[in-house]
């Protein structure tokens, strides 16, 4: 039998022992890594806490900050109907801290004027549905019932359940000072409107004072002459007619009649009279276009062939212009609308000013005015063969004030009030460019229907 061998096995107990030691040491340094590793997750675990805390601290900051200065008052219900927020606004109107408020019955607070409005604020509360506009009461520090406007909408949480209700309210004399405000602010708003119309309307009239005087001059000057022809005839008449009431004989009287051209007076006097009542009936509509274009009064709708007030509007222009283009004008005769007439006869004015302004420097100008029907109404066109509107301008040349004239050579009124008075009847007014200038299309509909 042979014998073991001590060297050897001195070495395999080494071998054990080392093998052993070895894998202690190496657990040893995972356990380490892992509570590194745990550690690290922990501080980094605390750091995103610390800026979620920092976050909803900012955020409640905000929140409190935005119902501090919420003037309105504020009021958060739970399901059973109890007070659990207020803001600021809300406490100083009860006298109290905002604290003190909460926990309260919401019906503590808020009360209905009446058992009927009571009983739908009360429904709407309990159903949790939205009312708008509700007129409540809630009492002040005095003990004084103030009239609040409120409105009130149901929270829910993340997962749609209901959580109770937002009331939002106003004191209705606030309200009411506000509404007042806002009616002063819109009649002085209007009546400065209806000055700057007005105001525009005379400084057109202005600029067409002279060819205004022209027309009137033509037949007071007729009716002038008429008159004159008319006084001599008087006098010859008069002196026939005491020769007949005299003992002349026949032969006399057929002398003093060849001598004062009795016959020719009697061809004369009816024409003399037709043609004086002609001219004062074109002074008359002179003056009641004249009165049309500057008046403020209210004007009758009435049924108008379009030609005559499109002749009307460019003599009125062009007869005090020292530029006298080119006027082409496409309208039938029998071309009518129903509307009022003193309204399309500013607007076309305003236009055609605009247009022959723009012609200035222009070589070969012309203007033309071209008249539509269309399906319920007409639409007008004034075309100029200018330079156009810049692109820059084109969308602001309505807008009042907006002019691109030199200082004192325009009020940026003009378009404005056309394009007013178009609205006001109903219809539309609009430019664009085209390859020889701008175009500016006026869209009227008949007014009423045609009468029988």
């Amino acid at each position: 039998m042979e014998k073991p061998n001590l060297l050897n096995m001195q070495s395999s107990l080494f071998s054990s022992d080392f093998s052993l030691l070895k894998n202690g040491e190496e657990a040893w340094i995972e356990v380490i890594q892992q509570m590194e590793r745990v550690y690290a997750e922990l501080v980094e675990s605390q750091v995103a806490l610390e800026a979620k805390n920092e976050e909803l601290e900012n955020a409640q900051g905000f929140i409190e900050s935005v119902l501090g200065a919420m003037s309105d008052l504020l009021i958060i219900c739970d399901n059973e109907g109890r007070v659990i927020q207020v803001n600021q606004a809300m406490a100083q109107l009860r006298g109290l801290e905002a604290q003190e408020l909460i926990g309260l019955p919401l019906m503590d607070l808020v009360q209905a004027p009446n058992n009927e409005t009571q009983k739908k604020f009360t429904e709407n509360m309990s159903a949790g549905k939205e009312l708008f506009d509700c007129e409540v009461q809630v009492y002040n520090a005095k003990g004084e019932a103030v009239p609040i406007s409120i409105n009130c909408s149901p929270r829910f949480d993340n997962r749609n359940r209901a959580l109770g209700m937002v009331l939002i309210g106003r004191p209705i004399g606030e309200l009411q000072k506000a509404y007042r405000d806002l009616d002063h602010a819109h009649k002085n708003f209007e009546q400065a409107q209806a000055h700057l119309v007005a105001s525009e309307k005379m400084a057109a009239l202005g600029r067409l004072v002279a060819g205004v005087a022209h027309e009137l001059n033509n037949p007071i000057s007729f009716v002038f002459g008429n008159m004159h022809a008319m006084k001599t005839y008087s006098k010859k008449i008069n002196s026939f007619l005491t020769a007949l009431d005299s003992s002349q004989t026949s032969k006399e009287l057929h002398d003093l009649r060849q001598e004062l051209g009795m016959d020719k007076i009697a061809k004369d006097i009816i024409p003399l009279v037709e043609g004086t009542l002609e001219g004062a009936e074109r002074v008359s509509a002179i003056v009641q276009d004249l009165r049309r274009f500057s008046g403020n009064q209210s004007e009758p709708i009435e049924e108008f062939r379009l030609q005559p007030v499109l002749r009307t509007a460019l003599t009125w222009v062009l007869r005090g212009a020292r530029l006298q283009p080119k006027i082409i004008i496409a309208c039938s005769d029998n071309l009518s609308l129903i509307s009022k007439k003193g309204h399309l006869h500013q607007i076309l004015v305003n236009l055609i000013q605009n247009s022959l302004d723009a012609l200035v420097n222009t070589p070969n100008p012309q203007i033309t005015l071209s008249a539509t029907q269309e399906e319920n109404g007409v639409q007008i066109v004034v075309e100029d063969n200018g330079f156009g509107i810049d692109a820059a301008d084109i969308h602001q040349v309505f807008e009042p004030f907006y002019t691109t004239k030199p200082i004192g050579q325009g009020t940026g009124l003009g378009l404005y009030v056309s394009y007013r008075l178009a609205d006001e009847a109903g219809g539309k007014l609009s430019v664009e460019n085209f390859a020889k200038g701008a175009c500016f299309t006026l869209s009227l509909p008949n007014t009423s229907p045609r009468a029988d």
